[in-house]
């Protein structure tokens, strides 16, 4: 896909420059209630909807993807109202999207190696979703850390230690913003969030989407709360009940 292709007239007034293709940050996307209201809805599912990873645990909802396609569910209408309004800035092909992973990630965690991807990575399971991931953040903040793909020499014994990966770029992600990975960020990057509790920003180190954050200040010291995050994405591949129901 190519860049022009992959880009999102309703959203170009929030791409970040200055940041690989293509990033879009929407800030202040819900408000304070509804995300009070989502908070809710995701701490009130019941408790065989939690699957607890390493460093962080998570719900999924809309039926779980799989290569030979996703035996889709319903979801329900507390997220699917805001399925819609993501569906609406026409983000998949002019198609809804029917998927949501809930992720909770408490103070401190995080997903802390480069080659360890976050859900939507991909290098992992990219093939079963539209080339799109868009985000909805709850509670708090978190930093997101953009790398390049591991090369096959980076696993060659060297004497010396290798340096820690550096991101190329780190975006601040505020409650109740949309974010959406598109084009380069989405198909080649890979993702990271540091396991750590709080970020210290100056003026060297603001991300590239400072100018839509309210906390992106030289000299802020932003303590990590518990965050929820909603991954809304498209599974192309669902299997239709008729066919599920003629095997």
């Amino acid at each position: 896909m190519e860049e022009q292709d992959a880009r999102v007239p309703a959203l170009e007034p929030f791409r970040v420059e200055q940041a690989p293709p293509l990033i879009y940050y929407v800030p202040d996307f819900i408000s304070k209630g509804e995300e009070e209201y989502l908070l809710r809805q995701v701490f009130n599912a019941p408790k065989p909807k939690w699957t607890q990873l390493s460093g962080r645990k998570l719900q999924n909802w809309g039926g779980l993807p799989h290569p030979r396609g996703m035996v889709p569910e319903r979801l329900p209408p507390w997220l699917q109202r805001y399925v819609d309004k993501v569906s609406d800035l026409s983000l998949f092909g002019g198609l809804p999207a029917n998927h949501v992973l809930v992720n909770q990630y408490l103070p401190g965690e995080g997903i802390m190696a480069p080659w360890c991807p976050l859900p939507s990575q991909p290098h992992e399971d990219g093939p079963l979703y539209y080339p799109t991931v868009s985000t909805i953040s709850l509670g708090s903040h978190t930093v997101l850390d953009f790398y390049e793909p591991r090369q096959p020499d980076d696993d060659v014994p060297t004497e010396q230690p290798r340096p820690p990966q550096q991101p190329i770029t780190s975006l601040l992600v505020e409650p109740r913003s949309l974010l959406v990975l598109r084009g380069i960020a989405y198909t080649r990057l890979l993702h990271g969030i540091s396991a750590t509790r709080v970020d210290e920003l100056d003026a060297t180190s603001l991300p590239p989407n400072a100018a839509a954050c309210k906390s992106a200040r030289p000299g802020a010291h932003l303590v990590r709360g518990t965050r929820v995050s909603l991954t809304i994405r498209r599974v192309p591949r669902v299997l239709r009940a008729s066919l599920l129901l003629s095997k």
